[in-house]
């Protein structure tokens, strides 16, 4: 099922702000894309209008190139995936999964052993054959995330929705979920608009990531892309740890305001500009009066470094053999890719 939003605006119920603000969205038949962004973004509330829970509001909303308005629940084949899961505690597993197909009504209703036969065929696809009767308090978190999943999947939804679904998994638990989950959306041939704040996750598991920011969309855009080319300095920073060095373009070159931090060249036009990069996207190189000191841990294979510049400090990532050939005395940075925004907006990406 494909989703088309075009100028979709809602208010909070005082009117005072927007909830969402123009918001045009296309998603393709069998897509896995993530809404991301901080609390407040607007990502639920496009989720649930777009699963026609949430209302009024302005602009237009198509699921299959069809208005929900006026449409049925059960006439829309959406599945929503709850962040509590909504599970009912006095119910079987079986009897949960079953829900949705229990009240449609009568002359819809599959009979009792269509009905087992699709329970008995969902215990398989989350892989708990052997719990359809136990009850919820008896499940792990990841158990009791499976079973929500199987209850949305119940009545065959060609558009499966899932808000925040795995915020209150153990990190191993939330690996092991998301791998499965996306496993299942291409054995299913859905299309998944999944909710996250989680970068991370959103980056394991969906095909697009729509960043969004006080109700506004403000890049769509696959993976690789957001990295590489991120529309905004608030992209590259929700997306993870970014370190950021004002200066300016001059003839071909940009020319870093912090003191030991080399120039770089780049295709741009002279001006202002700020150069964002990651902590590992820079080397350590023995030249220079800059100070680096070796700070907490290690992150995978890298280490952290402390780098005092002069008029600040920056912590950045280096392989240890960096600091073996560079030392850590009368350094300065050289960076190895970065992309340079101006007013906001991305001016030129350097690559290394």
């Amino acid at each position: 099922m494909s989703v088309q939003i075009q100028s979709l605006t809602r208010h909070a119920p005082n009117a005072s702000r927007k909830m969402l603000d123009d918001v045009s969205l296309t998603i393709e038949d069998g897509a896995f894309v993530a809404l991301v962004g901080p609390s407040g973004a607007g990502k639920t509330t496009l989720l649930r209008t777009i699963a026609g829970l949430d209302g009024p509001y302005e602009g237009t909303v198509l699921v299959d190139g069809r208005t929900l308005a006026g449409r049925p629940m059960r006439e829309r084949r959406i599945g929503f995936v709850f962040q509590n899961y909504a599970l009912f505690r006095h119910m079987t597993v079986a009897r949960n999964i079953a829900f949705g197909l229990d009240v449609l009504p009568r002359r819809e209703r599959p009979d009792r052993r269509a009905i087992a036969g699709r329970v008995a065929e969902l215990l398989e696809l989350i892989q708990l054959p052997m719990l359809g009767d136990a009850y919820p308090d008896q499940l792990s978190g990841g158990q009791r995330q499976r079973v929500a999943l199987a209850r949305a999947l119940a009545t065959k939804p060609g558009l499966l929705l899932l808000d925040e679904p795995f915020g209150a998994l153990d990190p191993i638990v939330r690996r092991q979920i998301r791998r499965w989950l996306r496993g299942l959306h291409d054995q299913l041939g859905l299309t998944t608009v999944l909710v996250t704040h989680d970068h991370d996750e959103a980056l394991e598991v969906a095909d697009r990531l729509v960043v969004m920011q006080n109700g506004r969309i403000v890049q769509d855009a696959p993976a690789e892309m957001l990295d590489t080319a991120p529309a905004t300095p608030f992209v590259m920073e929700f997306l993870g740890e970014a370190l950021a060095f004002q200066g300016r373009v001059v003839q071909g070159s940009f020319l870093p305001d912090d003191a030991n931090v080399l120039r770089f060249p780049v295709a741009a036009t002279d001006g202002p500009a700020t150069a964002y990069l990651r902590p590992h996207e820079i080397r350590l190189v023995a030249e220079g009066s800059g100070q680096a000191t070796v700070f907490g841990g290690w992150l995978g294979a890298m280490r952290r470094l402390e780098v005092a510049l002069g008029k600040r400090t920056v912590e950045i990532l280096v392989l240890p053999e960096q600091i073996h050939h560079a030392g850590i005395e009368g350094v300065s940075l050289d960076i190895t890719r970065a992309r340079l925004f101006r007013d906001g907006a991305l001016l030129v990406w350097k690559g290394g």
